[in-house]
């Protein structure tokens, strides 16, 4: 049931996750997974993840383990692809060979990391040298395993990944190997949503959730919503889920671990930045580390020069 290509004008539009009117969404912040036109992959936990390329005129929509895709609400511009089973990896490759697509972005303010944007809605952060920043036509998503219309529970946009075959299976010995990313971070708009706190609750359970336990929901603990101010002096909230005792029922299942901030732009719309990945392993991403990329988060005003 992985998602397939479609125009973004002719994809089904997608239920806001706030209970607001049904509104269209983009394909944000960064993605992770296999490249574009590769085999579809599988999160672990059974949660399945996914990626959405949109170019020109159509979506390309590729599997990518452990890395979900943010659902925007509310914009104008943010239309979803519905899944449809042909696929064009021509689309995808224009938007890899062009990561900002036009935009050139800002300048990271790390020395020595990488600079991710969202030019649609006008956020960047910066992220380690050892990401990979994706096009700001990806999207990354998590949905219901056994959704048929695969309905995202949250997505990003533009997003950037780490270690992007990190975890390899053929869990189902069909002869296709599928990769599991490490960590995904990037950025949504949250337009219709109630708070900044309901932000940073919802979307980071949603992430775990999704990508690690389902269908088991209770497997899933969220730490208390706490104030967050970035270096640029965005104040928002932000909150931390959990997994513990996932099942290992494949080879790459383990527990996962997300993070959600979430502000009012000076546009006064909700928008939201958040990490997600695997918990209780070797490789696992320090939270010294996820706070250093959180402070990076700013707004900037977008440059199609």
């Amino acid at each position: 049931m992985w998602p397939g290509e479609q125009s973004p004008a002719g994809g089904p539009e997608q239920p806001n996750p706030y209970k607001e009117p049904p509104a269209p969404w983009n394909a944000p912040t960064v993605a992770s997974g296999p490249p574009a036109g590769g085999p579809p992959g599988r999160g672990p936990g059974g949660g399945r993840t996914r990626l959405v390329a949109i170019g020109a005129a159509a979506a390309v929509v590729v599997a990518a383990a452990v890395t979900g895709a943010v659902l925007l609400g509310g914009d104008e511009d943010d239309r979803a692809a519905g899944p449809d089973p042909a696929a064009s990896s021509a689309s995808a490759s224009v938007a890899a060979d062009d990561p900002r697509s036009g935009d050139r972005g800002p300048a990271p303010t790390v020395a020595g990391w990488t600079v991710v944007a969202n030019p649609d809605h006008g956020i960047a952060f910066d992220v380690p040298a050892s990401w990979a920043p994706q096009s700001r036509d990806w999207v990354t998503y998590v949905a219901e395993d056994d959704d048929p219309d695969e309905k995202p529970l949250v997505a990003m946009k533009a997003p950037a990944v780490l270690q992007e075959e990190w975890c390899a299976s053929d869990d189902d010995r069909d002869g296709s190997v599928d990769h599991t990313p490490l960590a995904s971070a990037g950025t949504r708009g949250n337009n219709g949503a109630r708070s900044t706190e309901d932000v940073a609750r919802t979307d980071s359970a949603a992430w775990v959730y999704g990508a690690y336990t389902q269908p088991d929901r209770d497997k899933v603990s969220t730490g208390p919503v706490t104030s967050f101010t970035t270096a640029s002096g965005i104040r928002g909230s932000v909150a931390t889920s959990r997994s513990s005792g996932v099942a290992k029922k494949d080879k790459c299942d383990v527990d996962g671990k997300a993070t959600t901030f979430a502000f009012e732009t000076a546009d006064g719309d909700f928008a939201s930045w958040s990490f997600f990945g695997a918990a209780g392993v070797d490789d696992e991403v320090p939270e010294t580390t996820v706070r250093e990329i959180l402070a990076t988060v700013r707004e900037y005003t977008p440059s199609d020069s």
